[in-house]
């Protein structure tokens, strides 16, 4: 991967795209060009074995990568459209969002991108929530997935991310991006009907607990923000990823990907945490009420990663957003 110093930027709003994600005018290259011709043998093993080599943390990323391009052509054993895997989340309290006295702090450390305080004031107060338990996706929503949801429905929802809407082949495993909230929605009530199971988009509280563990850390890994652990922009490869591929990122429940590549809807518009006051930052003046979505994505920085961070959709590339669900009794 490159070892490029990313600059620091303004709120990305005020920018381009490629200026909103710290990008120079001239080609920058996180893999290299051959990275699938450098590993023959992955051509040729089971894949079974491609599958554990994605999900081995002491492989190297470019390896993990190749693995899940290559998974990705010949089939995904992990992408089951209609038996998606699932990860246990026990009932709980969990501790959600932030205190009051660590916002300035916070927005220190990710000033340097941009962030400014309404962004993160949001998260206040820090609260106490009961979580009953459910089951979550290991992984985000698939194009392969979505593909299966459109060619059963006839639905016209095609991602914007398909370029002039046809379904990108070479990436069946990749995370789904950018579809609308209400797409979400329906293509839970899809899987539903299909399946005689309920799924449904989580709340915020599902989503934050998921992702954390529930015990207040940061990110879903123990201490601060690690670029090797999370597809974001600091380092790397400028687009999605198979999913599964960024192993020591996994949450504390065991699911993938909710620290980066694309960031997910949740099933609730934005409201004040109770205890909170009202925050009129610019999705809410120039949106009026929108859909929370969390996590971090290729096309942002790890400010987004955070488990507490609560963010949404302006109708913008840079806004990679796709969806996992929960699955309830």
């Amino acid at each position: 991967m490159s070892t490029d110093v990313l600059p620091a930027v303004r709120n990305p709003n005020e920018v381009s795209d490629r200026e909103a994600m710290g990008l120079p005018g001239r080609l920058v290259e996180r893999l290299p060009h051959d990275v699938f011709a450098a590993h023959p043998d992955l051509f040729t093993r089971p894949v079974r074995q491609l599958a554990e080599l994605c999900a081995d943390p002491a492989e190297p990323f470019g390896r993990r990568y190749a693995a899940g391009g290559i998974l990705g052509l010949r089939g995904d054993p992990r992408i089951r459209p209609d038996d998606p895997e699932l990860v246990d989340v026990p009932a709980g309290t969990a501790e959600l969002g932030i205190p009051e006295d660590q916002v300035a702090s916070v927005v220190e450390r990710w000033a340097r991108y941009g962030v400014v305080d309404s962004w993160i004031r949001k998260e206040c107060p820090r609260h106490r929530v009961d979580v009953a338990a459910f089951r979550i996706m290991r992984y985000p929503v698939t194009n392969l997935e979505y593909r299966r949801y459109l060619t059963d429905t006839g639905s016209p929802a095609l991602p914007t991310s398909w370029q002039f809407g046809a379904y990108p082949l070479a990436r069946a495993n990749h995370p789904v991006w950018t579809v609308r909230p209400e797409d979400a929605d329906a293509y839970a009530a899809w899987l539903s009907a299909r399946t005689g199971r309920r799924f449904e988009l989580p709340t915020e509280a599902e989503w934050e607990y998921a992702a954390g563990g529930g015990d207040g850390r940061e990110f879903p890994w123990p201490g601060g923000f690690l670029d090797d652990h999370a597809n974001t922009v600091e380092q790397g490869p400028l687009d999605t990823t198979p999913v599964g591929v960024y192993p020591a990122g996994r949450t504390p429940f065991g699911a993938d990907d909710m620290a980066g590549n694309v960031e997910e809807y949740t099933a609730d518009d934005y409201r004040p945490y109770d205890g909170g006051a009202p925050v009129d930052d610019d999705l809410l003046v120039t949106r009026g009420s929108y859909r929370v979505a969390r996590g971090g994505s290729f096309t942002r920085y790890g400010d987004l990663a955070r488990c507490a961070r609560r963010h949404g959709w302006f109708d913008r590339p840079i806004y990679a957003i796709g969806f996992r669900l929960v699955e309830r009794p």
